[in-house]
């Protein structure tokens, strides 16, 4: 029963981020021409520079967040879904009124977004935030415009492996929006690196040789290295269950499990093919 209801709740979510992916892509206030790296100047941040994992979904984003959250100075939540969090003018004056404070909608909720993670570090006692949101592949122009001094991890899966363990996940996901959902993911993470400076990690190192890399991210975050990082499972990370994260036995283990082998060549479907390419998983 309890399984029954994960599935249920993780197959909406997948349907809420599709939903999602349009606004996503274009924020309120900002055009199709406009919506790109254009520093929000509107308000003065409370975290100056947070660090933002930019992968899709299923691609170890929460073994990443465990890893790091058991550091002393970095502090990596649960998903924070930040693009759900919207701010509704309640009169037709209202618009006016902020734009005369110079604040647009988006700007209001930039500054709603970085109180957030402003709550939430100063409640850790910690001076690194890290968000490991998936959906962040698909709002990385707003996070970039917010915070212009933000960091980046861009955490890489083969495509291949993403959809089938999408698949494997959510047993009544249906193939094709399964599909549709992960290439539009891949397809942002790829763009943000090609836009953005920052970190690339590849899930399948990272199983690998867990210390190697996040030896590498400490040192990218300025901080020192951990041996207690990688044993995460002697601290507490808050619960796993849908919308926070991966809830499998092996994230529950509390030990990093092996990565599984990759997909044939031949099973990489034609829409993932392209940026499988680009990330040195095809020849």
């Amino acid at each position: 029963m309890r399984e029954a209801r994960h599935s249920g709740a993780a197959t909406r979510a997948v349907r809420r981020r599709a939903e999602h992916l349009r606004e996503a892509l274009r924020p309120p206030g900002l055009s199709r021409r406009t919506a790109a790296l254009l520093p929000d100047r509107h308000g003065t941040r409370l975290v100056g520079s947070p660090v933002f994992v930019i992968s899709s979904q299923r691609s170890g984003s929460t073994l990443l967040r465990v890893l790091l959250n058991s550091h002393s100075r970095i502090r990596a939540p649960h998903e924070l879904h930040l693009d759900t969090l919207q701010v509704r003018l309640g009169a037709d004056y209202a618009a006016e009124v902020m734009a005369e404070l110079g604040l647009p909608r988006a700007a209001l909720e930039h500054l709603l977004w970085d109180r957030v993670l402003d709550h939430e570090l100063t409640r850790s006692g910690k001076d690194i935030i890290v968000d490991k949101t998936p959906n962040n592949a698909l709002i990385w122009r707003r996070m970039a415009a917010a915070w212009p001094d933000a960091r980046y991890l861009f955490l890489l899966r083969h495509p291949g492996s993403v959809l089938e363990s999408v698949l494997n996940r959510h047993h009544d996901a249906e193939r094709t929006g399964a599909l549709r959902d992960v290439h539009a993911q891949v397809a942002g993470v790829q763009e943000a690196r090609s836009r953005l400076d920052g970190l690339t990690l590849r899930y399948e190192d990272l199983t690998a040789d867990p210390e190697r890399e996040t030896r590498r991210v400490c040192a990218y975050l300025g901080v020192a290295w951990e041996p207690g990082m990688l044993e995460y499972g002697r601290q507490d990370h808050g619960p796993f269950k849908p919308y926070f994260g991966d809830w499998s036995e092996n994230i529950g283990s509390g030990r990093v499990q092996a990565a599984r082998p990759l997909p044939a060549a031949a099973d990489v479907p034609e829409e993932l093919r392209e940026t499988a390419r680009a990330w040195g998983y095809l020849g």
